[in-house]
């Protein structure tokens, strides 16, 4: 049972006790409906205080449960309310830490609420496509207005409890020892004797409502592209302008249509995905972890610089490395810009400015950075330069120290080779910018120590990363992935499509960026690199050739103000541009090439369905060890539409049968020899299962 009871001088304390955070899963609500059970049948109990165990009241519903029959299996939490709030006992919620979702929803329910500052109050359920299902748009906009109830509804913002004081919500503050204080409370509720409050039976007030809501509806529409749930909270808040009976039924209406959308199945699992992908199968929980307290990155480039404000951004010192002095103080004079730019837009004091700068020294010699706890490589991308960088490591720094390297392709097992201590060797792939991106990818070598991957995974929690753990490969997990991609971008040139119709139809399925866009922020003149290798080590792998003219004039992007695009100065905008449009129309006719009208519809398929069927390689090669890690690398590094899920749950949404069809469809195409359904692929069509089941 995952919920305690106790009687305390005549009143029964119920205490969830599901950690980490409560969750109202149905042995929870069990135990919880027990408890009132037994609360109400003892004539010595007068009356009941709700509470939570550890670090939290409640934070809501148990997501995997969701969509499953024990999420609706009673008793669900709206019977609980229902027998609560019909309790002749005055019950008490003495709300403390986090009140989320389903435990704000229960605290909603109750006669009276206690609580104290700093309780972290939301409904967050809109980030997981749903809506509040257990009275939460009904009961919310009673107690706080409704126009704060919209706002943390259709936003899921979390509030401090004492942002809320003097609405109706809570009851009384206690400034410390809540449950002494909701156990008076509750002793006081019950001299004073019955009927006690519910939230059900206030009314909401607001002075013009409809136009209001009508104003909200417009706008939060306009912004919700790809999401249905926010409208819904809309609609569902509006219904609490209703009887309270009939605004709980469209409420739960709402619910239930939202629960099997796609969009919310796509983004619990994304949720679950990004919990499931810190679970290393032989790396067990309890692995003791190396301390990292300082930190050397080496190398003053732009990643460089966005590795050591990640670390900064935390309070880890970092020592920064070159071998030349401008280099270095151009390198710090952009952070102190960036910084200073944050600051205007007010998210940073001059002192926070003034700390994190005061945690960067800057060096030219390796004997600087000999005790760092961790050594991060940022130098440039060739395996000559990084055999130099990590034998100097190997030589200077202390034993224990974790060695990385933030490769984006090259071989991390090659690359440990160049020291006397493999086990200490990881990869630690940042994207850029990477004080803003969110994915890691952490490289796991064929040596690296369990400790070093688990103090890795630990460490990227800390400095705000999702990390993703994949295997040695050309390019991992996401750059070996958007290889296949934007290859297929380049035979779409040749048949008959512009880059521009490409990024279109890309980005309205839902992508941050199109392919011909990425790659111009990347730049073109690296992705010609890693062709150039390509073509030494696999002289059969065929692209376009449309990229290396394209390199030829010398548009290598942004960076120069003209690549797949034309751009101008002070402008990031990419416009098409007619000379580029010009030399791929001449390109196609020099392979002797017919171009043809070419849909939105088979863009997003192949480019799309290049993902899905190149990560059922790597899953089944092991590279990623679940379908899901896929997925989480896409949604956090590239830009898949989260309400999609990622590549592979895209695909099972689509039917994995019905991807394998279009992937022989286009195997009969020109350059079909790129299309060969994976053989994972087409196990899982055979047996009728899914990627992610």
């Amino acid at each position: 049972m995952t919920a305690q009871y106790q009687v305390q001088d005549s009143v029964a304390i119920i205490s969830l006790d599901n950690p980490p955070v409560n969750a109202l899963s149905h042995s929870t609500r069990v135990g919880i409906a027990d408890g009132m059970v037994r609360a109400l049948d003892d004539a010595g109990v007068r009356a009941i205080v709700l509470t939570g165990t550890g670090n939290a009241f409640s934070g809501g519903g148990d997501i995997p449960e969701f969509g499953t029959p024990k999420a609706l299996q009673e008793p669900n939490l709206q019977t609980i309310i229902d027998t609560i709030e019909a309790s002749p006992k005055p019950v008490v919620a003495a709300v403390h830490s986090v009140a989320m979702g389903g435990g704000l929803e229960l605290a909603l329910g109750c006669h009276y609420r206690v609580t104290v500052k700093g309780t972290r109050v939301a409904l967050p359920e809109v980030n997981l496509g749903l809506l509040p299902g257990a009275g939460g748009t009904q009961r919310l906009p009673r107690v706080v207005g409704l126009e704060t109830a919209v706002n943390m509804i259709v936003s899921g913002k979390t509030m401090m409890s004492e942002e809320l004081a003097g609405t109706k919500l809570f009851d009384c503050f206690a400034m410390d020892e809540l449950l002494w204080k909701a156990l008076k409370f509750a002793r006081d509720a019950a001299a004073a004797g019955a009927p006690h409050p519910c939230v059900r039976d206030l009314n909401v007030h607001h002075e013009n409502a409809e136009a209001y809501l009508g104003f909200v509806r417009n706008t939060v529409a306009a912004s919700a592209r790809g999401y249905p749930a926010p409208v819904k909270c809309v609609d569902a808040i509006a219904a609490s302008l209703k009887p309270f009976d009939q605004g709980i039924k469209e409420e739960r209406d709402a619910f239930l249509y939202l629960l099997t959308s796609p969009e919310s199945r796509a983004l619990r699992h994304a949720f679950l995905a990004e919990r499931a992908a810190s679970k290393i199968a032989d790396v067990p929980v309890d692995t003791l972890t190396r301390n990292i307290a300082k930190v050397a990155v080496i190398g003053a480039g732009t990643m460089g610089g966005g590795i050591s404000m990640s670390f900064l951004n935390a309070g880890i010192p970092v020592t920064m490395l070159e071998m030349k002095a401008d280099a270095l103080e151009r390198r710090v004079a952009a952070i102190r810009r960036h910084y200073e730019n944050t600051s205007k837009k007010g998210k940073l004091t001059q002192e926070d400015i003034e700390a994190r700068i005061g945690m960067l020294t800057t060096t030219l010699s390796y004997d600087d950075i000999k005790n760092a706890d961790l050594a991060i490589e940022a130098a440039f991308e060739d395996m000559s330069v990084k055999q130099a960088v990590f034998r100097q490591l190997d030589k200077v720094m202390k034993p224990g120290a974790i060695l990385a390297s933030n490769t984006s392709t090259l071989d991390v097992n090659k690359i440990a080779e160049f020291t006397t201590r493999p086990k200490d060797v990881v990869g630690m792939h940042f994207f850029s910018p990477a004080n803003v991106m969110k994915l890691l990818e952490v490289v796991r070598g064929e040596e690296t120590a369990k400790d070093v991957l688990a103090t890795v995974m630990r460490l990227a929690k800390k400095i705000g990363k999702v990390a993703v753990v994949s295997g040695v490969c050309d390019g991992f997990i996401g750059n070996r992935m958007i290889e296949q991609y934007s290859r297929q971008a380049g035979f779409l040139l040749d048949e008959g499509a512009l880059p521009e119709q490409v990024d279109r139809a890309i980005e309205k399925f839902g992508f941050a960026m199109g392919p011909f866009r990425m790659i111009d922020m990347a730049g073109n003149d690296i992705s010609r690199e890693i062709r150039k290798r390509r073509a030494v080590e696999q002289p059969a792998f065929t692209y376009s050739k449309t990229a290396d003219l394209l390199c030829e004039t010398g548009r290598f992007g942004q960076k120069v103000g003209a690549g797949w695009y034309d751009y101008r100065e002070d402008d990031r905008r990419a416009y098409p541009s007619q000379q580029v449009n010009d030399m791929i129309i001449r390109h196609t006719e020099d392979l002797g090439l017919t171009r043809r009208k070419i849909s939105d519809e088979e863009i997003v398929e192949r480019l799309v369905y290049a993902l899905v069927n190149e990560g059922a390689l790597i899953v089944e090669e092991g590279i990623a060890s679940k379908a899901s890690d896929i997925d989480l690398v896409y949604l956090s590094g590239y830009g898949f539409p989260r309400w999609r899920g990622g590549p592979m749950q895209y695909a099972d949404e689509v039917g994995l049968y019905n991807v394998a069809q279009a992937i022989r469809r286009y195997a009969k195409g020109y350059q079909g020899k790129a299309w060969q359904v994976a053989p994972l692929l087409q196990q899982l069509v055979d047996a009728g299962t899914r990627f992610n089941d």
